[in-house]
């Protein structure tokens, strides 16, 4: 699969709520991260059950392309952005009806056309504030 396809089938998969959108783009060995994962997830399913987690919450996510992705024949970076609004209660957190973006970027390594390794860097932090759970900085 070329590499924008591959990209943008992830973000179809994130954004569609569909828990068998994860198979075809993810290596069977594959490895994901992001600041949310308290260890590495090592399959397409639980990728799914991840996703399902922000579904819950947020039921409109979305994730878009925020420029163009970088490939190296083994290596790609895909800039990205979650778009979201937290109508529903999430793990103890209540709703807050707040609208949020979160810009990040996922650093991939490619094998056979699928994602082997993927971490998803975006500022957890900058997430919190925009929900109203945390201060902006400085105050």
């Amino acid at each position: 699969m070329e590499v924008d396809a591959l990209f943008d089938a992830w973000e179809r998969a994130w954004s569609g709520r569909d828990p068998g959108g994860f198979e075809p783009v993810c290596d069977p060995e594959i490895h994901y991260e992001d600041p949310l994962t308290p260890e590495p997830l090592e399959s397409a399913e639980a990728i799914a059950r991840h996703a399902a987690r922000l579904w819950a919450g947020f039921p409109d996510a979305r994730v878009q392309q925020t420029g163009p992705r970088l490939f190296d024949g083994e290596r790609a970076s895909a800039p990205m952005k979650l778009l979201a609004t937290h109508t529903q209660e999430l793990e103890g957190l209540t709703a807050t009806n707040r609208f949020i973006i979160v810009h990040g970027v996922a650093y991939a390594q490619i094998r056979d056309g699928r994602i082997h390794r993927i971490r998803v860097f975006f500022d957890l932090y900058d997430a919190a504030v925009q929900l109203g759970v945390l201060p902006k900085p400085g105050t």
